[in-house]
């Protein structure tokens, strides 16, 4: 008796626990969920923001807003083309790893761009101009190189698979094809000879009782009465049709 309520204590502390274990589990994902909605809501109205600033407003301002739309939209473009095939390609991991040390000097620059928005004084912000657009491009560049490697990386491998996978079908075609191209010759007698091959390779003369032999005559082909159904015609293919049983 003492047993069976230990093992009922037992069973329902694991129950208790698996149950806390899956609700943080969903409270987690839901959470991380959220997060991730609330991300790409403020992202989708920063750059919103930004091409309404780069558009609307002339001068420093527009600059500005240009630049950290150009920058933030090479980034992101980079983050998300290396992080989609890194499962697939280990050798990615590294570039990685160098985009996530060129992402630390991308958001330094994009705070700096940030706080120069709201800088009243667009004399010293003209001036730096030249050093900001700079800074950009290389970073832009930069991304853009990583970018289009791990793109043309994955081109490569697609178009090696792709020929590999052509000349094997090419090959099974042939070999498919092997019926058409050499036929049986064991047994079967050559027209215009009067000889043939037997299965162990050495011609055979015809025998005398053979060519003493009369050979059939040509059937005649009776004439079909007029509205008769055409015969079926037989394919070499085709299978012999198999006989009715009564059992």
């Amino acid at each position: 008796m003492e047993a069976a309520i230990l093992i009922l204590a037992l069973l329902f502390v694991a129950f208790v626990v698996l149950g806390v274990y899956v609700t943080v589990k969903v409270v987690g994902a839901a959470k991380r969920g959220v997060e991730r909605t609330v991300t790409q809501a403020r992202r989708t109205v920063e750059d919103t923001t930004l091409r309404a600033k780069s558009v609307g407003q002339t001068g420093v301002a527009s600059e500005l807003a240009q630049l950290r739309l150009s920058l933030r939209t090479s980034m992101r473009a980079t983050q998300d083309a290396l992080h989609a095939r890194v499962a697939e390609d280990e050798s990615l991991k590294e570039s990685l790893a160098l985009f996530e040390r060129l992402s630390g000097h991308g958001h330094e620059l994009d705070d700096e761009l940030k706080r120069l928005e709201r800088e009243p004084d667009k004399r010293r912000i003209a001036e730096r101009m030249p050093e900001l657009r700079e800074r950009t491009e290389r970073i832009t560049h930069s991304a853009d190189s990583l970018r289009w490697a791990a793109r043309d990386r994955a081109q490569q491998f697609a178009d090696d698979e792709l020929a590999s996978l052509s000349e094997q079908i090419e090959m099974e075609s042939g070999a498919l094809r092997h019926w058409s191209t050499e036929g049986p010759t064991t047994g079967v007698p050559t027209a215009g000879s009067a000889s043939w091959t037997d299965p162990s390779g050495s011609p055979r003369q015809p025998t005398q009782e053979s060519a003493a032999q009369p050979r059939p005559e040509p059937s005649v082909e009776t004439p079909r009465p007029l509205g008769a159904a055409e015969p079926p015609v037989a394919y070499p293919w085709q299978k012999n049709p198999r006989p009715e049983t009564t059992t």
